[in-house]
């Protein structure tokens, strides 16, 4: 529900928070299409008519057009299409991760799939991140990133008396679990708790157990939008045409 972004989600879902006019999750479908992935199953919670009403006047939010209305006809002059299938499920207010990809099943026809959050982006090579799960045995192959430090630190002597400051080095936190993820189909018999069901607890766990979760490490930008501090980083990253997980043209 984006609590932590204040009256931007009173409105509106998370994923549909904008940067440079378009929401984060235009943006992060924008990613995946440029490396040749354009079938998408976005799955809905809080206010997630919003996502529906979004795609289906997609031709609305992106071109111009003529109404006419005498006539009651709707015409679009300047098509900006993507080549992209979305399939928009309605998956529970209360749905945990878990049981919101449990809905997904049936849609995803037993292949493998990849699977995202919907409030971050990143210069992931999503096509490298594909090649490298198809030569393991990997149920799922999971992209780890190391997060930007929020605060810097002291240099302190002995007599209490502070004598530097000093940002904190990225690789103090470790690494994390940064979404991005190639799944096969067997990872649905880990989801056992039905709507309960939270993705990263229980079915990662287990499958970390089972020696079938295989790390990608990505060294490059990622940064999830949190914080209306994120957002007004991303929108600035943005605005001086410094996005640097925009690949596309």
């Amino acid at each position: 529900m984006g609590t932590r972004l204040g009256e931007e989600t009173d409105v509106r879902p998370k994923p549909m928070v904008e940067i440079g006019g378009k929401p984060i999750l235009w943006h992060i479908m924008k990613s995946y299409s440029h490396f040749g992935f354009n079938e998408f199953v976005i799955l809905l919670g809080y206010k997630g008519y919003i996502i529906k009403e979004y795609f289906a006047n997609y031709f609305l939010h992106q071109g111009d057009i003529t109404i006419d209305l005498a006539d009651n006809r709707v015409e679009v002059h300047r098509n900006k299409s993507e080549p992209w299938k979305v399939t928009l499920l309605e998956t529970g207010l209360q749905t945990q991760t878990g049981g919101r990809l449990l809905a997904a099943r049936d849609h995803l026809g037993g292949q493998d799939f990849m699977l995202t959050y919907g409030d971050g982006v990143a210069d992931v090579d999503i096509g490298a991140l594909v090649d490298h799960h198809g030569k393991h045995d990997a149920l799922v192959t999971m992209t780890t990133v190391q997060p930007e430090p929020r605060f810097g630190m002291i240099d302190a002597g002995a007599d209490g008396r502070i004598r530097d400051f000093r940002e904190k080095p990225p690789g103090d936190l470790g690494w994390i679990n940064g979404g991005f993820m190639v799944c096969r189909a067997g990872v649905f018999d880990y989801l056992r708790d039905g709507d309960a069901t939270i993705f990263e607890r229980a079915p990662l766990e287990n499958i970390a157990r089972d020696g079938l979760l295989l790390n990608w490490q990505h060294g490059g930008f990622w940064k999830c939008m949190d914080t209306l501090r994120d957002k007004v980083q991303l929108n600035q990253l943005w605005d001086q045409d410094r996005a640097a997980w925009k690949k596309w043209k």
